[in-house]
C-alpha cells in the first residue's frame, strides 16, 4: 500500500533531519551519554556538549548563552513564555486592576489555547487582537489594544498556516513602549527568516528543531535577560532552574547544528525555494476556478503556498492527492466525523463553502521543480473531482 514513490510537500508539519545533524548528534546516545548533572567526567562531557550548544544557538540569536532555555518542543517553549511571564507578571506588579493578555486567533494552538486556560482557569483577560484582511497583526492593532494593565503580548512571527510574515520588530517596538512583555513563536519563521532578537527587539521567543532539519522532542525558548519568567515544570535545577528535568542531550546538540546550518544556508534555501513557491501560486490562481490565496501574496514565507478552493473538501483532497503520490496538508478538521474548518482561515473572513477547502503546499531541501510540475498537473483534476462528489 505504501510502496508507491511520494512526494513530500508538507515541510511546514516536518523536516528530515539533515545528515550533518545526525552525524553531531550520534555519538551522545553511546559514546557521550552520560547525564550532564552527574560530577564525574562522563557527566561532564555531556554537559561541556550542553554548553557548547547554548553558546551555538546564541550566536545565531545574537544573544547571551544563559538566555536560552532548551525545551522537549516548540509548544512547549510557547507555554512556559506565557504561563511563565504572565504568572511573573502578576507577582511582580504591584499596580491593582487585573491583567491582561493579547494574542491572535490565529495563533498556533500551543499559544491561543494556553492564553484561553490563562483567563479561564488563573483568572487573567484576554483579548483578541484585530487581523487585517492578509492574516497579520498591524502596530496599529496592537496600539489600540494595550492598556495600563496590559502584561503579555503574543504574536508570531510567521504564520504556519497562511504563510504570512507579522512585523515583529514593530509589534515589539509598541510593546516596549507601553512596558509590555512580547513574545513571538518563531517555530515556522526559524527555517528561513532573520532570528536576531536584537533586532527583533522581542522579550521570549520560542524556537522548535524539527522544522529546520533537526529532530522532533527538542525546542528552545529565547528569554530576555530581566524578563520575569515562572517556571511551569519544576525538579531539578536544570536550565537555570527554570526548565527541570535531565537535558536531552543528543537532540540539543542536533538542534544546535540545525540552527547553525540555518543561518550558514539562509540565503541559498530561501532562493532554492522561492521560484517554486511563485510557480505554484501562479498556476493555482490561473488554472483553477473558484481558488485564492490565502495569506500575503509577498510578505509570507519563501516556502509556502495556501489556498482555498470553493465547494471543496479539504481532507478528501488531501486523501486524493496521497494516493496520487503527494504529501500535503490542509487547514480543516474532522471532528466526530464532521470536518471544520480551521480558525486561522475563518479568521480571513473565508464563509465555510470556501474555508473547508483549504490547501497548504510547502517545499524544502528536496523539493525540485520536476515535483512541482508533477504536483500541478494533477492538482485541477482532483479538485474538479473532489467538487464533483461534493455536488453528489
Amino acid at each position: 500500500m505504501y510502496n508507491a514513490p511520494m512526494i513530500y510537500l508538507d515541510y511546514a508539519a516536518t523536516t528530515p533531519v539533515d545528515s550533518r545533524v545526525l552525524d553531531a548528534m550520534f555519538p551522545y546516545f553511546r559514546e557521550f551519554f552520560g547525564n550532564p548533572s552527574s560530577i564525574h567526567r562522563y557527566g561532564q562531557k555531556a554537559e561541556n556538549a550542553v554548553d557548547d550548544a547554548r553558546e551555538k544557538v546564541a550566536a545565531v540569536l545574537h544573544c547571551r548563552p544563559e538566555e536560552i532555555l532548551f525545551t522537549s518542543c516548540g509548544s512547549e517553549s510557547d507555554n512556559l513564555a506565557l504561563r511563565g511571564a504572565a504568572q511573573a507578571a502578576r507577582t511582580q506588579r504591584k499596580s491593582p486592576g487585573e491583567k491582561w493578555i493579547l494574542t491572535a486567533r490565529n495563533e498556533h494552538h500551543a499559544v491561543s489555547k494556553t492564553a484561553i486556560q490563562l483567563e479561564k482557569e488563573y483568572g487573567f483577560l484576554l483579548e483578541w487582537l484585530d487581523l487585517d484582511e492578509r492574516g497579520a497583526v498591524t502596530p496599529a492593532a496592537l496600539s489600540k489594544a494595550v492598556c495600563s494593565d496590559t502584561v503579555l503580548a503574543s504574536v508570531m512571527y510567521a504564520n504556519n498556516e497562511i504563510g504570512t510574515i507579522n512585523p515583529i520588530q514593530e509589534l515589539a517596538k509598541v510593546a516596549r513602549s507601553n512596558d509590555v512583555v512580547f513574545h513571538t513563536d518563531a517555530v515556522q519563521a526559524a527555517a528561513y527568516l532573520d532570528v536576531d532578537v536584537e533586532k527583533l527587539g522581542v522579550d521570549l521567543m520560542s524556537l522548535g528543531g524539527h522544522k529546520f532539519y533537526g529532530p522532533k522532542g527538542v525546542g528552545a525558548l529565547y528569554v530576555r535577560k530581566g524578563t520575569g519568567l515562572v517556571p511551569h515544570l519544576t525538579g531539578g535545577g536544570q536550565e537555570f532552574g527554570l526548565r527541570a528535568g535531565t537535558q536531552n542531550v543528543p537532540y540539543i546538540v542536533g538542534f544546535a547544528e540545525a540552527l547553525r546550518l540555518v543561518a550558514e544556508e539562509r540565503e541559498a534555501r530561501k532562493a532554492h525555494v522561492k521560484p517554486m513557491r511563485d510557480q505554484i501560486i501562479g498556476r493555482v490562481l490561473e488554472e483553477i476556478s473558484d481558488s485564492q490565496l490565502t495569506g500575503h501574496p509577498e510578505n509570507r514565507l519563501p516556502n509556502h503556498a495556501s489556498f482555498v478552493f470553493k465547494d471543496v473538501d479539504g481532507n478528501l483532497l488531501l486523501q486524493m492527492l496521497d494516493s496520487a503520490g503527494f504529501a500535503c496538508s490542509s487547514g480543516s478538521a474532522c471532528k466526530t466525523g464532521n470536518p471544520e474548518p480551521s480558525e486561522v482561515i475563518t479568521s480571513l473572513g473565508h464563509s465555510r463553502e470556501w474555508a473547508l477547502g483549504s490547501l497548504r503546499i510547502t517545499l524544502g531541501a528536496e523539493s525540485t521543480p520536476e515535483h512541482v510540475d508533477q504536483f500541478l498537473k494533477v492538482l485541477p483534476e482532483l479538485v474538479e473531482k473532489t467538487r464533483n462528489l461534493n455536488h453528489r
